[in-house]
């Protein structure tokens, strides 16, 4: 047996969602940046255009499909045309998210069904089809590995992100289950999910805004100063911190990891 162990994914092809921005954006740059061939999908063209010309200016090899994560068809047809494309599919980084900030007793219902579609039922449908299609038999057949965009909030309560941490905690244990399936059925496949801390990105800009906006803090300036506050290596995340853990658990270094949950939180849950 080996004692080598490689970050890269050379030969391999993944599919990451949301990539237009923020996580998935950083991690569509480092999976190729590593030697991955990458399907950019997101529901916004402009951005992930201009990611995946980012990414082949540079000597990768990456191509968009817009995609809404909740419609199965189009993870049907995406897939397939990921293997059209690139020969593969390998690895399938599901970071597409939407947030919705606000105490419980007036979060309105549509909010909470939509960050529960988005991030827990598109996480299903991606997971879903991934397994068909990685597993002995699937249209790419070689096995491979599933990383949910999980959050520490599927670990710990964090005050106004009610549906957010709801729908993360559906995440957390569909890995799981997915992973012990995949493991037992002999597929190959590994499924892993992923829990950053505030990551400071787009995303998480906005949600301090509609928090603010919403009266949960005074200010964007408070909730980011709260925020940072809570992870005690005394900063925020950066989208790179959560790129370098995904390009870990799509690589062969980790391949007797399956049905884990990889922190990287600056310290916030150990306290």
């Amino acid at each position: 047996m080996s004692t080598k162990t490689s970050f890269r994914v050379d030969g391999k092809v993944a599919l990451v969602t949301g990539a237009g921005r923020g996580l998935g954006a950083s991690c569509a740059r480092i999976l190729a940046e590593a030697g991955a061939k990458v399907m950019l999908t997101d529901i916004v063209n402009e951005q992930a255009e201009a990611v995946v010309e980012d990414i082949n200016s540079s000597g990768g090899q990456s191509l968009f499909r817009q995609m809404d994560v909740v419609q199965e068809e189009h993870w049907v047809s995406t897939i397939e045309e990921t293997v059209k494309a690139f020969g593969g599919f390998d690895i399938v980084v599901n970071n597409a998210g939407v947030e919705s900030m606000n105490l419980v007793e007036d979060h309105t219902l549509e909010d909470w069904r939509k960050v529960m579609s988005v991030n827990l039922e598109g996480v299903f449908l991606g997971t879903k089809h991934a397994i068909r299609a990685m597993k002995p038999g699937g249209i790419a057949g070689k096995g491979g590995s599933i990383i949910q965009m999980c959050s520490i909030c599927a670990m710990v309560g964090l005050e106004g992100a009610v549906s957010y941490s709801a729908a993360k905690a559906g995440v957390r244990m569909l890995t799981k289950v997915a992973a012990i399936e995949c493991g037992k059925l002999n597929y190959g496949i590994r499924v892993n999910s992923l829990h950053p801390g505030v990551i400071l990105t787009e995303l998480t800009k906005a949600g301090m805004e509609e928090s603010a906006k919403r009266g949960v803090f005074k200010s964007a300036s408070e909730a980011q100063a709260l925020y940072e506050s809570m992870h005690p290596i005394g900063r925020l995340g950066e989208p790179i911190d959560i790129a370098n853990a995904t390009l870990y658990l799509a690589s062969d270094a980790s391949s007797f990891v399956t049905g884990s949950e990889l922190v990287v939180d600056g310290g916030l849950i150990a306290q």
